[in-house]
């Protein structure tokens, strides 16, 4: 994931415009970085616990 280019193309955009080639790069990064970034909560909510107040540990279900 390279969030460098990813911010270089979103400033690019704003101040003069995006090449069609640009544009294809900058949503292929996008999607990479949002699924780096769902992935890694899924990951962590898969190891997330409930802790009762009587100490007893429950895995967070998915609804």
């Amino acid at each position: 994931m390279d969030i460098e280019r990813l911010n270089y193309l979103a400033r690019k955009a704003k101040t003069e415009g995006l090449t069609d080639e640009e544009k294809n790069e900058q949503q292929k990064l996008r999607r990479e970085y949002i699924g780096s970034v769902v992935g890694n909560l899924r990951s962590q909510l898969d190891n997330t616990y409930i802790v009762d107040k009587d100490g007893n540990k429950e895995k967070l279900k998915k609804k």
